[in-house]
């Protein structure tokens, strides 16, 4: 795929979050629950915990779905935010 197709492939979707946004949810998310009692998982962690690939924890980063804290070139994402995620994605199957 082009460069070009690849940038138009993408404004079809829903709005997402910016950066801005999931950066203020994280700070919210630390500053709830106090610095010192927050438990940060590495993208790693939070794959095997959900059961998906890395490349998925890095897409809903970036869009915004999760928010995480950016640590020099690596990610971490507060427990408390997975947990919620999931929470909140929870639907009952009929």
């Amino acid at each position: 795929m082009t460069t070009s197709a690849q940038s138009s492939a993408g404004k079809d979707k829903a709005p997402r979050r910016s950066r801005a946004a999931s950066d203020e949810v994280a700070q919210a998310s630390i500053a709830e629950a106090g610095l010192a009692e927050v438990r940060f998982l590495t993208v790693a962690e939070v794959a095997s915990f959900m059961r998906v690939s890395k490349m998925t924890v890095y897409r809903m980063v970036h869009g915004g779905d999760l928010p995480a804290v950016r640590v020099g070139r690596s990610f971490r994402v507060p427990e408390k935010a997975v947990h919620d995620y999931l929470r909140a994605a929870y639907i009952e199957a009929g």
